[in-house]
């Protein structure tokens, strides 16, 4: 390339440049705004001139800011530019909308665009009926590479698995696997490494692309090639298979099938969404709020929330029947009531940062059957000197206020509040591990009912021992 020719690339204005984006690399209202009144306006040529120069990521975002007739309305206007590109970085829900608005022939034509994981991730939500239509309208080969993918469960390496990948057998040469590579026009655009396979068509080896160029033609791939690898069963879920990359600092991976012969790969982009989702996931599910997409329909997300308002609602009259037990108590000594919320709001805090860490734990398999006690007895040491550092404070403030005897009882049972939320941070996330369940579903309600109904209990039955309340 010319000298000019690259000055000329590098004077060249980029997005940011031109108005699009801001500093933080987001569409700015402004255009946005731009694009919506060009389609108010059925200004199809506008709205195309606006959106032609961005990326198909930003295109995405682009239509995830619009509303659903706006959206569709711009999908009109700019057909050539929706590539598979720009599909593949949509949003599930947005997605699911506009291939639905799209005829079956178009979306075929879009997924055969698509490497075969996201070809599979655009369709596996659609209804049997819709997907069917849009099958009959690809290629054989392809049709048959998504139906493959299909028939593995959701969330595994085998939906998830590309089938486009570079494989050669092992007793070739650095040469003849040059000339394999240059003289085949079917093999995929990008790759990082090739596999090496036996007459068993089972993976033996790997050789990246630096080392096959670095080597001289005549030296044998047997003689260059990494024999040790990671293969990833096309079982295995898809969160043991971020880990592993993450362990193993993986760029791509073969994927094998219940005999060990090579059936796909899995690469470092693919992951790198996978530890986002999982991520996101279970936050959302500490909290219960379902898939908490902003794009999610509002009687899904409804639907997803309410079950565990009811379940809480449930568990918090536990605590209620234990504030009832001690009525007459709290009748006569105000300061109970008073005090009572600071109890049970300490140790909820308390357990909910022991549980979000024991759920990390669980999920990145820092915390396995081996070491369960070890970190029980180490949750509860920290849980000791939180609610000693607490109690000592609360206490001091309650004797002042109100009395010393009403300070000692208050920091007895935040003292043991702080304590039973330690073990039931860990405690509930884990149990519901070994049962098998996710524990980051429903650990947040178990939690907060235990410290919750304990707290009350400890401090309403420390304040009628010490007599306060008679």
């Amino acid at each position: 390339m010319a000298e000019e020719d690259i000055d000329t690339l590098i004077d060249s204005p980029l997005p940011e440049e031109e108005g699009q984006l801001d500093d933080e690399n987001r569409l700015k209202p402004a255009f946005v705004d731009a694009v919506r009144d060009a389609i108010e306006d059925g200004d199809e040529t506008r709205a195309y001139d606006l959106v032609e120069p961005l990326h198909p990521a930003d295109i995405a975002d682009l239509l995830e800011l619009l509303e659903r007739d706006e959206r569709r309305q711009l999908a009109a206007a700019i057909t050539d530019l929706m590539t598979g590109e720009v599909i593949a970085e949509l949003n599930d829900y947005v997605r699911d909308d506009m291939i639905e608005a799209l005829p079956p022939e178009v979306v075929a034509e879009i997924a055969e665009q698509l490497d075969t994981d996201d070809a599979v991730q655009m369709l596996e939500d659609l209804e049997p009926e819709d997907q069917a239509a849009v099958l009959a309208e690809m290629e054989p080969e392809d049709r048959a590479a998504i139906e493959s993918a299909l028939s593995y469960p959701e969330e595994t390496a085998g939906r998830l698995m590309q089938r486009e990948l570079v494989a050669v057998p092992e007793h070739l040469t650095v040469g003849d696997l040059i000339d394999y590579l240059r003289d085949n026009d079917g093999l995929p655009t990008e790759f990082w490494e090739v596999f090496v396979v036996d007459h068993t068509h089972r993976p033996v080896g790997t050789c990246a692309l630096s080392w096959i160029l670095r080597c001289p033609r005549h030296i044998a791939l047997a003689d260059v090639m990494k024999r040790d690898q990671t293969l990833i069963p096309v079982s295995m879920d898809q969160e043991e298979v971020a880990l592993r990359f993450q362990k193993y600092a993986l760029i791509s991976a073969a994927v094998v099938d219940e005999a060990g012969r090579l059936v796909g790969q899995l690469t470092v982009d693919d992951i790198v969404h996978i530890i986002s989702e999982e991520a996101g996931e279970d936050t959302l599910l500490l909290s219960g709020a379902g898939d908490g997409d902003i794009n999610e329909p509002i009687r899904d997300a409804f639907s997803a929330r309410v079950r565990w308002l009811i379940a809480n609602l449930g568990t918090a009259l536990i605590a209620s029947f234990i504030i009832w037990a001690f009525g007459a108590a709290i009748e006569k000594l105000v300061a109970l009531a008073v005090l009572m919320p600071i109890v049970a709001s300490i140790g909820g805090n308390a357990g909910t940062q022991t549980m979000a860490v024991t759920v990390r734990a669980i999920a990145t398999n820092q915390l396995t059957r081996s070491n369960t006690r070890r970190i029980l007895w180490r949750e509860i040491r920290v849980a000791l000197l939180n609610s000693m550092t607490v109690a000592t404070m609360i206490g001091i403030a309650t004797a002042i206020f109100f009395t010393p005897m009403l300070g000692v009882v208050i920091a007895l049972a935040v003292v043991i509040n702080i304590l039973t939320a330690g073990i039931a941070g860990v405690a509930v996330p884990v149990l519901f591990d070994r049962m098998e369940q996710d524990p980051a579903v429903a650990s947040s309600v178990f939690v907060t009912m235990i410290t919750d109904s304990m707290g009350f209990f400890a401090f309403l039955g420390l304040a009628a021992a010490f007599g306060l309340a008679g």
